[in-house]
């Protein structure tokens, strides 16, 4: 094993990477859990799960795993169809061992088919999610649970409308934490001395000023200090006993349902295109831009996920909002995801109390700045230069997936970005060199090396729009393939549209197995030389202009 991937290859790095990824999955689990109607432990759990057993098990050094903001509906429409949570869990289990399979077949492979373009776009619009959603956090408006990324939300608005609340309902202490939190997180980044404290992260300074500054006002009895919806909120246990009481067992009479086992594919199905994309997205952001399999991290949380539905726990993904603040924190091998999932354990079971403590606004700064991050202006900037059809698909990407969700809207920036690639398929099949004489100009239509029926539409075009009394040559000498609606086209115009227009139109290079008659052989140039013999009043060959337009 190579020393980047090694696991104690970065250890100072990857525990205080750890240590934020750690910070941010509690609000995150705790709001995604209260969100779909789950009991608030049952985030946890997968959390502990999604960073001890998945982040073990997967193939990748920088993914972390955990209950994901786009399974909330299907978690919530799923333990209100069933009506009990234990049932529910068996669900998760039959979605746990589904992907097993899904991973042990190695049809993971399919990540290998998402664009580039796509893919960028969904990291910029979680990174635009990501600031629109926490911007209320930021400004005391605590209303919408943490983790919660949907546009619609259930009392009948959406993100604008609740952004437009919290600025007509600000907590000017959270406004004041929230400041602070960033100010410290600029100077770590910028101060090479303190970038290098890799001990004490800034995350880590930003939330110890944020506890601090509330606790000194809490014990003056000022007005201004945060408490009730405004802190995280972790499920409390006052011994051992209660702490093992929280993690719930399936009902296991489930199995024999057949609406449980549908909500278990329906969820193995969802999450697992989550968590390829997740994967994929992980991946280009990684600094030494190393591979994970997609089968393995398949495999994994197959494993995890059928844990997770025993002991009590969410269903679980790959989460970019997660990954992407373990690679901002320096985490550089999968250490940092285990060790976020070990302080789950430890800081759940015995320090709930000290982490209940924590403005969310300051989580709030923390996530912000990993917001910015994944949707940086250069971004739009690189895309723009790679052009349209690049651009483009990147474009209805990023709307699609804050206006909808990350996989209608990476399906409909997949649709855009398929549509981008007929038109370019359209527009390339062929080029043609013009070359004008004294009487006349000879069009040479060269078709590009693979002639699909998708380059029908664009062929047909091209010499419906040659004028009368023209002469063309249609040169196949370079095609490997040409499609069967192709050849059918072409003899059409040839024996029928040519005549009717008075159009000259000569073949050459078109193989046996085309069954089309080359009407000419010889060349001098790249010019016929029966197509110059034939063009009254040429003097010489030196005559003709030379044009080259390609589509």
């Amino acid at each position: 094993m190579s020393n980047s991937n090694s696991i104690f290859s970065n250890i100072k790095g990857d525990f205080a990477a750890g240590l934020v990824v750690f910070l941010i999955a509690v609000p995150l689990c705790l709001g995604i859990a209260l969100a779909s109607g789950a009991p608030l432990f049952s985030g946890i759990v997968a959390g502990i799960i999604g960073g001890v057993v998945i982040g073990f098990l997967s193939g990748s050094q920088l993914s972390v795993s955990g209950p994901a903001a786009g399974l909330i509906a299907i978690v919530l429409g799923g333990i209100t169809q069933l009506g009990a949570f234990e049932l529910f869990l068996c669900a998760v289990m039959i979605a746990g061992a589904l992907q097993l399979v899904v991973g042990i077949i190695k049809a993971g492979s399919i990540a290998n088919y998402f664009p580039s373009n796509v893919i960028e776009g969904m990291l910029t619009a979680i990174g635009i999610t990501i600031i629109l959603t926490q911007i209320p956090h930021a400004l005391g408006f605590d209303r919408e649970a943490e983790g919660s990324t949907a546009f619609k939300h259930e009392d009948g608005g959406n993100t604008f409308t609740t952004l437009i609340d919290a600025f007509l309902n600000p907590e000017p202490l959270a406004i004041i934490i929230t400041l602070i939190a960033i100010g410290i997180l600029l100077v770590w980044q910028k101060v090479p001395a303190l970038a290098k404290l890799q001990v004490l992260p800034g995350a880590l300074v930003a939330v110890l000023a944020g506890i601090v500054i509330n606790e000194v006002l809490l014990a003056a009895g000022s007005p201004m200090a945060l408490s009730g919806n405004h802190l995280v909120s972790l499920p409390v246990a006052n011994s051992f006993s209660e702490f093992a009481q929280q993690f719930t067992r399936p009902d296991f009479s489930g199995f024999m349902r057949a609406d449980v086992w549908i909500l278990g594919a329906t969820i193995m199905i969802v999450g697992s295109i989550e968590t390829l994309l997740c994967l994929e997205a992980t991946d280009k952001l990684d600094p030494l831009k190393r591979y994970s399999s997609p089968n393995k991290e398949l495999k994994a949380q197959g494993i995890g996920n059928l844990l997770s539905g025993f002991l009590g726990g969410l269903p679980m993904t790959s989460v970019i909002v997660r990954s992407s603040a373990n690679i901002n924190a320096g985490g550089r091998t999968k250490l940092s995801t285990i060790v976020h999932g070990m302080l789950l354990l430890v800081c759940a079971a015995f320090i709930p109390v000290l982490l209940n403590k924590i403005p969310l606004a300051t989580l709030a700064a923390i996530l912000i700045m990993t917001g910015y991050k994944l949707a940086k202006p250069a971004v739009f900037k690189h895309m723009w230069h790679n052009g349209k059809y690049q651009f483009v698909p990147f474009i209805v990407t990023i709307v699609a997936v804050i206006l909808t969700d990350l996989l209608t809207g990476v399906a409909l920036g997949l649709v855009v970005s398929i549509l981008a690639i007929l038109r370019g398929n359209l527009k390339s099949p062929y080029f043609f060199k013009k070359k004008s004489f004294s009487n006349g100009d000879i069009t040479h239509l060269y078709l590009s090396q693979e002639v699909s029926f998708l380059n029908k539409a664009a062929i047909k075009t091209a010499l419906e729009k040659i004028p009368e009394r023209s002469y063309v040559i249609m040169d196949a000498s370079n095609t490997m393939y040409i499609d069967f609606d192709v050849l059918q086209m072409i003899r059409e115009f040839k024996e029928i549209k040519a005549p009717q227009k008075n159009i000259r139109f000569d073949l050459v290079g078109f193989k046996d197995v085309y069954q089309i008659e080359n009407t000419l052989s010889d060349f001098v140039e790249d010019t016929p030389v029966k197509a110059i013999h034939d063009m009254e009043q040429l003097k010489t060959h030196k005559e003709f202009v030379f044009e080259d337009h390609r589509k």
